[in-house]
């Protein structure tokens, strides 16, 4: 499986009891597929999988291929559990209803070696047999996936991708240059223009839940037209969202209530998370509405 264009990092809309909005839900992917992104990614951190039971990972996916109806690709996460037969039997329901892919991630707090890490994945990789997509988010794992890891991975057919979260800019020559097989993926909202202009193809983006068009407009302009002097337009009037949901310590919550100003109830994230205050709320959306604006008149 080939990576190249806008990925949606899902949102899991709540009620306000903190049970799955299916409504909601389905007009996201519709709303998103409408717009036209690439293919939607299940069960990552943006969809809050951390909070999430197994049991409710696996009904979101049987929601999700629904929805989706094949119309995109379906890549669906398993990480945020930290056994690996969590992993696998998640894997392994994601190949059940469908799915194109799975993203894998560090197991969090077991803090493996890179070895053992790789011997993680691989395992995965054997009992699921799957494309996969790698998630890179030390951040969040506290684990990197270095040159050691994907020395080791590489080896198999499977890891056709990586989405690339650690905020580290070096990585995108060192991975672009070392690991041809593994397609590079921006997932670090605040540096894809980087990525678009070192040759990356495709995004696993967040704001794409509710402003998909500027993030199209963006790969568009940088990966199909390949003026990088309307990119760097865009970028200017984009960029400040990037910056306000990788720099402002609520990312989750702002993409919440982003999906909201498109009349979307997106609902709470669920605790230990709570929503935007007020001043919060007017800050972002001034920041979108401005962005807009500026989209549409360079688009």
């Amino acid at each position: 499986m080939k990576l190249n264009g806008i990925y949606t990092a899902l949102i899991t809309p709540y009620n306000s009891d903190y049970s799955i909005n299916e409504q909601a839900l389905e007009k996201v992917v519709n709303n998103i597929i409408e717009e036209g992104v690439h293919g939607i990614v299940l069960a990552g951190s943006t969809g809050e999988n951390y909070s999430q039971t197994l049991d409710e990972r696996i009904h979101l996916m049987k929601l999700a291929t629904k929805f989706i109806d094949k119309r995109v690709t379906l890549i669906v996460g398993t990480g945020a559990v930290t056994r690996t037969e969590d992993s696998i039997n998640l894997g392994k329901e994601a190949k059940s209803v469908g799915a194109d892919a799975v993203m894998i991630s560090s197991p969090p707090y077991a803090v493996p070696t890179s070895k053992e890490n790789a011997l993680n994945a691989l395992k995965i990789d054997k009992e699921v047999d799957l494309p996969i997509l790698l998630y890179n988010y030390p951040g969040r794992t506290s684990v990197d996936m270095d040159k050691e890891f994907l020395d080791i991975v590489s080896k198999s057919k499977n890891f056709c991708g990586i989405k690339e979260s650690s905020g580290e800019i070096e990585k995108i020559d060192f991975l672009m240059n070392n690991y041809p097989s593994i397609d590079l993926c921006c997932g670090m909202d605040d540096q894809a223009f980087d990525y678009f202009k070192a040759g990356t193809k495709s995004w696993v983006c967040a704001g794409s839940n509710f402003a998909a068009k500027a993030h199209i407009a963006l790969w568009k302009a940088c990966v199909v037209e390949n003026d990088f002097s309307k990119g760097e337009k865009l970028w200017a009037a984009i960029k400040p969202l990037m910056i306000n949901l990788e720099q402002g310590g609520k990312f989750v919550q702002s993409i919440k209530y982003g999906v909201n100003l498109t009349s979307v109830d997106a609902g709470p994230p669920r605790l230990p998370l709570l929503p935007l205050d007020d001043n919060e709320k007017e800050k972002f959306e001034t920041i979108v509405n401005q962005m807009n604006k500026t989209i549409d008149q360079i688009v």
